[in-house]
């Protein structure tokens, strides 16, 4: 029997274990922090229900996902980037708008967002660029590598950043960190942050000046799906149709963000929670917490944080499972990104080291984003925390990275085994 769920849960123990530990977690938290659905659905356990049958699914991709050899991702390569390609620009057309903007396709029984699929698309055409450009003298890559990769990964984070920018800037960042890793040229690396430099001062003063043409902050209070659809129709009635709206529809909610981030009163007493609900709520949470929290389900900031299951899930874990809790979620992360270095390290060829690298910096860097809105050192994004938030898409995509992390990890152990025989061989 041992042996039997050893060859199905093959590749990195210590990646498994974060994964089951993660989905453990997300069950409990999601569960908790649900009751806004379960009162909409009238039915208790249909959320949950829904969510745990989610990840059984994403826990199935895992496994078949790992027992592909990671030299057919390459083969899966063009396919992704014209699906990728395909329904980014259809979900831009006719795309069900969710919190104001289009950004998933609504398809039988389920909704699909295409932005999570061009994430992990660019992260391997981007390894696979860069591992076919090293040179053959070990210096890095060669410098036409980098235009490669720009010309690959430009087009589609405008094409996500119209509707989604918080996960086009994860994007970029993650393929500059490849980038870096995959030892493109410094000099190119300096210039390529000195026109980042440039171009997000630029970006700022439109988000600022255009923003404030067409100012449709949130609603206050408790903000539905309804109420914000409501809105964007009645933003594009009064805006009217066309380029310039489709393009620039998005300004005045990131300029708002923006300034309710950087412009906080001094005195709590001008805090105002009506204009800052989500934000005030997740802190709330965070503040009445303590060391060991208030015990999964007893959170009761969840009443009032719409997005409790998912953008602000991190604040109900630390309200119910309080500093220590948190700690070791934060942890959990960190073994994932160590033990995918570990198994980068492990590997002869450039391209799984690469890819590896590539999808837990992506998980990583995700959860940080959507920790840091919690607990309100960044503007309010969006973003899902990885394998724990209640998602679709979000949750089957990242258990799919999980088992390309684990597929890359059984090829360059069974390399390990075979150069420990090899070397015994040669002391004999």
């Amino acid at each position: 029997m041992n042996k039997k769920l050893g060859n199905l849960f093959k590749g990195d123990k210590g990646i498994w274990m974060v994964f089951f530990f993660l989905c453990l977690i997300s069950i409990i938290e999601v569960f908790s922090a649900s009751s806004t659905l379960s009162y909409k659905s009238q039915n208790f356990m249909a959320p949950i229900i829904y969510h745990a049958g989610t990840l059984a699914f994403g826990i199935l991709l895992t496994i078949v996902v790992l027992n592909i050899p990671c030299r057919y991702f390459k083969l899966m390569t063009p396919l992704l980037i014209f699906l990728s390609f395909a329904t980014l620009l259809w979900v831009l057309a006719f795309g069900e708008s969710i919190n104001g903007a289009n950004r998933v396709i609504q398809l039988p029984g389920f909704t699909f967002q295409p932005s999570e699929l061009a994430k992990g698309t660019m992260v391997l055409a981007t390894a696979q660029i860069l591992s076919a450009m090293q040179r053959e003298d070990g210096k890095g890559a060669d410098s036409k590598a980098m235009k490669y990769v720009l010309w690959l990964v430009l087009p589609t984070i405008m094409l996500i950043g119209i509707e989604n920018l918080s996960t086009a800037v994860l994007l970029f960042g993650v393929i500059f960190i490849m980038m870096f890793i995959g030892r493109v040229p410094m000099v190119q690396i300096g210039k390529l942050t000195g026109c980042l430099v440039l171009l997000v001062g630029i970006f700022l003063t439109l988000v600022l000046t255009i923003g404030s043409m067409d100012d449709q902050d949130e609603q206050p209070g408790p903000v539905t799906t309804e109420m914000t659809v409501a809105q964007a129709q009645q933003a594009e009635e009064d805006g009217g149709e066309g380029l310039f709206a489709k393009i620039f529809h998005r300004f005045g909610t990131w300029r708002n963000r923006l300034l309710n981030h950087s412009d906080r009163p001094d005195d709590p007493k001008e805090y105002s929670v009506r204009d800052n609900f989500q934000v005030a709520h997740s802190n709330f949470a965070i503040a009445s917490s303590s060391i060991i929290g208030k015990g999964p389900g007893n959170s009761e900031e969840r009443e009032y944080l719409p997005q409790a299951f998912s953008d602000f899930i991190f604040s109900i874990i630390i309200e119910e499972m309080g500093l220590i809790g948190a700690i070791a979620v934060v942890f959990l992360y960190i073994i994932l990104l160590i033990r995918a270095a570990r198994i980068a390290g492990r590997c002869e060829n450039n391209f799984p080291a690469f890819l590896v690298m590539g999808l837990a910096i992506l998980l990583v860097a995700q959860a940080s984003i959507n920790m840091m809105v919690a607990v309100g050192i960044g503007p309010v994004t969006g973003q899902p925390l990885p394998l724990v938030s209640k998602g679709g898409t979000s949750t089957l995509v990242s258990c799919v990275y999980i088992g390309a992390i684990l597929s890359v990890s059984r090829s360059a152990k069974r390399r390990d085994v075979a150069t420990a025989n090899d070397y015994k061989k040669d002391i004999e």
